[in-house]
């Protein structure tokens, strides 16, 4: 089955952006993991249309109530990659979605990592897309940071390119993998070396270290940033970059919500919900000739 639109997260934005598809008679799919931070929010006191204060929770209840309602099909589970092959593919941790669009909208990520020389060399060795950038370390010792599913994902695109790929946790647990090509250290980390140029080294703070020629971070989950710059969209700092109608670069990719940047309220996660759907809309009409 092909989908008209994929919409990755299930909070206001994504949620807004599906009830719109689906009454714009677009066979529409929701894929999202958790509540996202608005669960934190014990009370919503400045909300339109409720005179009584409301809980982050009971919102978003009622708004993927009211999605599968009209329709909309809801999957929980967590996207670790995005794709093209005539359609858009969507990963998710054991299986693949196919659709015509997709509106990214799983919020942005709070914070990075705080490893010394995670910035300083990056795109000097340090990458955050495996699909992306795998191939100008073929036939080398690469290593990933992260110890969950996504990270899991982004090994195991690498293990066909390089020479071995090893899953830095930080001192976090990792799953275990039978594979000849990965290995796990689950050392923490104090810093990224090299030189000016090239990433060459990690140092482990019990004074040990490990020669690698590149590291792809994976921490956590995947962001919208992290979904987006797969698939070549552009990005501005830590935000996807979109036009007035919630449009990216890349033509059926829409993003609405905290991952767009500015104002973080549910008003404007709402609003952007709102255009992004009736842009995918258009240009499922669009392809479709309809």
């Amino acid at each position: 089955m092909v989908y008209d639109v994929i919409v990755v997260g299930k909070g206001p934005a994504g949620i807004t952006a599906s009830i719109y598809a689906a009454r714009g008679n677009l066979k529409t799919l929701v894929i999202g993991e958790g509540y996202g931070d608005l669960i934190k929010a014990k009370e919503i006191e400045n909300y339109y249309g409720f005179e009584k204060a409301i809980s982050g929770k009971d919102l978003l209840d009622r708004g993927i109530n009211q999605a599968k309602n009209l329709g909309v099909e809801i999957v929980e589970d967590e996207v670790v990659g995005i794709s093209y092959d005539t359609e858009f593919i969507l990963k998710i941790v054991k299986d693949e979605y196919k659709t015509k669009s997709i509106v990214l909208a799983t919020g942005a990520k709070r914070g990075s990592s705080k490893i010394k020389g995670i910035e300083e060399y990056e795109g000097k060795g340090i990458s955050y897309c495996a699909i992306c950038d795998g191939f100008f370390f073929r036939g080398k010792d690469v290593a990933v940071l992260g110890n969950g599913e996504y990270a899991l994902s982004e090994v195991l695109e690498l293990v066909p390119i390089v020479n071995n790929v090893t899953i830095l946790t930080n001192g976090l647990e990792a799953k275990e993998t039978r594979h000849p090509k990965i290995s796990v250290n689950s050392k923490k980390i104090r810093e990224f070396r090299g030189d000016t140029d090239k990433l060459s080294s990690v140092e482990f703070e019990d004074d040990t270290s490990m020669d690698i020629a590149g590291i792809f971070i994976a921490e956590g989950t995947a962001a919208s940033t992290d979904l987006a710059k797969k698939i070549g969209a552009e990005i501005n700092g830590r935000f996807i970059k979109v036009d007035e109608n919630m449009k990216t670069n890349i033509p059926g990719i829409f993003a609405c919500g905290d991952c767009t940047g500015g104002l973080s309220q549910i008003t404007k996660a709402v609003y952007e919900g709102t255009k992004a759907g009736l842009s995918a809309i258009e240009f499922v009409k669009k392809i479709n000739h309809i």
